[in-house]
C-alpha cells in the first residue's frame, strides 16, 4: 500500500512529467535533477524534494513540515500544495488537506492529477460517494490513466 501511495503522490507532484510505471529510484533521480539549478535549488525546491523523500519513507510529519515551508516560501507553487495536501491526508488532518486542495484547485484548476489525489483523500476518509464524484471528473480528463482507474475501482467498492 505504501508503494501505491508513493507512486500516486509522485505522479501528482511531478505533474505529468513522469509515467506511472517508473520505479522509485527513477523518480528520485528525476526529482533530484528537476529541482537543481546550477547545483543549488531554491529553498522551496529543496523543501519539496525533502518533503517527497520524507513522504516516500513514511515520515508524514516531516513531509508536512517540508511542504509547509515550501508553500510559505512560494505560495503559488502547486507542487508544494499538492505535497502538503497529501501529507495532511496521511496524518488524518483532512480539514487541512481540504484547505490545501482548495488552494491547489485555485492555482492549477481541475487537472486530472489534482482531482485524482483529492478523490484518494476521500477514499482515505471512507467517503466513497464524494470520492466517486471527484474521480469521475478525473477519469473524464484522463480516461486512460491507470492510477485514476485504480482509485475509481477502490471507491466503487
Amino acid at each position: 500500500m505504501k508503494d501505491r501511495i508513493f507512486r500516486f503522490i509522485a505522479i501528482g507532484l511531478v505533474a505529468g512529467g513522469l509515467a506511472g510505471c517508473q520505479s522509485a529510484s527513477t523518480i528520485d533521480t528525476a526529482l533530484t535533477s528537476a529541482f537543481q539549478t546550477n547545483g543549488q535549488g531554491s529553498l522551496a525546491e529543496r523543501k519539496i524534494l525533502a518533503g517527497q523523500k520524507q513522504f516516500a519513507a513514511g515520515n508524514y510529519g516531516l513531509a508536512e513540515k517540508n511542504f509547509r515551508l515550501a508553500v510559505e516560501a512560494t505560495p503559488a507553487n502547486g507542487t508544494a500544495w499538492l505535497g502538503l495536501a497529501a501529507a495532511y491526508d496521511q496524518l488524518g488532518r483532512f480539514d487541512l488537506a481540504d484547505r490545501a486542495y482548495t488552494q491547489l484547485l485555485k492555482l492549477e484548476g481541475p487537472k486530472a492529477s489534482v482531482l485524482n489525489n483529492q478523490g484518494f483523500s476521500y477514499i482515505l476518509r471512507g467517503d466513497m460517494k464524494k470520492a466517486r464524484k471527484v474521480l469521475a471528473d478525473a477519469r473524464a480528463l484522463a480516461p486512460d490513466n491507470a492510477i485514476i482507474e485504480g482509485n475509481w475501482k477502490l471507491a466503487a467498492g
